[in-house]
């Protein structure tokens, strides 16, 4: 309930590693984060401090990720920051953040890409269905060519 949910746009800093467990698919992948900002003195974009975070991918996410995402591309991941501190044996504390990913996507603002829906092998094959008619009827109140003629209204049947 009480979760911090964040939205990261990056890029893939490691290659995803893929696992299958008893539990389930899963990968992981480091996400490197950097702020830019424009520095009014040289009139010239700079970057600012870079920030990584190792992205937990599961299900059939996971797979996706395996399947799709690259180093040094461009992401938009959305999930539940977790940050983890640690003290190993004669080392000083450190701290890690990790986003556990609800949602992985290329960034198009920097790119192009094309959209492949993953096939479910225990899902049973469907007929392409037609596309609906979207359009307005001629004559219908509000149609696109201006008459606003309304029809008669259909009787119900009561039963």
């Amino acid at each position: 309930m009480n979760e911090t949910i964040v939205c990261v746009v990056g890029n893939v800093a490691t290659a995803p590693a893929y696992r299958e467990t008893p539990a389930g698919q899963s990968a992981r992948f480091r996400l490197a984060v950097t702020a830019r900002y424009w520095d009014r003195e040289k009139s010239v974009w700079t970057d600012g401090h870079t920030n990584f975070f190792t992205v937990w991918a599961n299900r059939q996410l996971a797979v996706n990720v395996a399947a799709c995402v690259e180093v040094g591309q461009p992401v938009v991941v959305q999930g539940r920051l977790k940050v983890r501190t640690e003290v190993r044996d004669g080392q000083q504390q450190w701290a890690s953040a990790d986003i556990d990913a609800v949602a992985i996507g290329h960034d198009l603002s920097r790119g192009t890409a094309v959209f492949q829906r993953a096939a479910r092998p225990d899902a049973p094959a469907t007929a392409n269905r037609p596309e609906p008619n979207w359009e307005t009827p001629p004559g219908a109140a509000g149609a696109p060519d201006g008459s606003t003629a309304q029809r008669a209204p259909e009787p119900l049947a009561v039963t």
